[in-house]
């Protein structure tokens, strides 16, 4: 099977790109390196063939897409600090590229998988949050609700593009996935207590530390892509992918300090000192994932403390 990856250089994408060369597919990947990294497909090379371009190019991607038996549809310019920090040029990515790319699509009828995120539901205080729910965002000059509306977006055109001209297309909604390459660059919060504590540096919590989150290790969140990907019964749904156990920030860092054996200590910082303006922080984020879990049979295998370790190293 010829497979396109847009964004196949970031975390989550690289990862997606390991579970098909293996499976023996071919794999062409459209990345710009903004956010991706070549170290993160380095492995590949030789398997997969790499594009070094922007999925705002309606040429590139429709050449690309043409020739695909798949599209997974990866690329985004995500993070809150990216969103905070470049705005403009992340609403165009998260918005132009997203049409482009489903448009190409749409024009070829392939099939697609479009990633799309948890921060569609904003701060809705329902949980655990399922598919069906409303989505609860800011006032526009709150910054970071872009990154929620440009995936909205990206969502209703491809439940529009599914309607009218019956895209075989399905949205995987993903929450926190978080595993090996994922870098604390963004904000992620895992990844960057993992690198402290291996350091003995201070693990540092923007806020209380009572917020609380759930992680899905990525390997478990390919397997639910590619399942949903190789099931026609999913064309046209919308699918939550998330792990399960829910934890706060703060304890999150004493289990990263425990389990890396660490001499690092917890400090906490103000939201305002550590975000650029327009930040706004979600109290709590649980996914539902009861309808995955009856459609494919899939849920994940790793929890935290696994999930700690293999990030880790150890």
């Amino acid at each position: 099977m010829r497979i396109l990856l847009t964004g196949g250089a970031g975390f989550i994408g690289s990862h997606v790109a390991d579970h098909y060369v293996a499976n023996g597919d071919h794999v062409t990947i459209l990345d710009n390196f903004s956010t991706g990294s070549k170290d993160n497909i380095a492995h590949l090379s030789g398997s997969v063939t790499t594009v070094d371009g922007d999925i705002r190019n309606i040429q590139l991607v429709e050449e690309l897409t043409k020739e695909a038996d798949l599209v997974l549809h990866m690329a985004a310019a995500l993070g809150v600090h990216t969103i905070l920090e470049s705005p403009l040029e992340s609403m165009s990515t998260n918005i132009t590229g997203s049409e482009v790319v489903l448009l190409a699509a749409a024009k070829f009828n392939k099939r697609i998988i479009i990633a799309s995120t948890s921060e569609i539901y904003g701060k809705n205080p329902k949980q655990p949050l399922s598919e069906g729910d409303d989505r609860v965002v800011g006032a526009p000059q709150k910054i970071r609700w872009t990154y929620s509306d440009a995936k909205a977006i990206e969502e209703a055109m491809a439940t529009a593009l599914h309607t009218e001209k019956k895209l075989p297309v399905t949205t995987v909604r993903l929450f926190n996935t978080v595993g090996p390459r994922q870098t604390g660059r963004y904000g992620m919060v895992v990844p960057r207590f993992v690198q402290a504590a291996l350091k003995n540096e201070p693990l540092t919590i923007y806020g209380d530390g009572t917020q609380s989150r759930v992680f899905c290790h990525v390997t478990d969140a390919v397997q639910a892509i590619a399942t949903l990907a190789a099931t026609n019964s999913t064309i046209g749904e919308v699918f939550n992918v998330g792990g399960t156990g829910e934890i706060t920030i703060k304890d999150l860092a004493e289990k990263v300090i425990t389990l890396t054996y660490s001499k690092s200590q917890i400090t906490y910082t103000q939201y305002s000192d550590a975000y650029p303006a327009g930040f706004e922080d979600i109290h709590r984020r649980v996914p539902d994932i009861s309808k995955i879990k009856q459609v494919i049979n899939w849920a994940p295998t790793k929890a935290i403390d696994s999930i700690i370790k293999d990030i880790a190293g150890i």
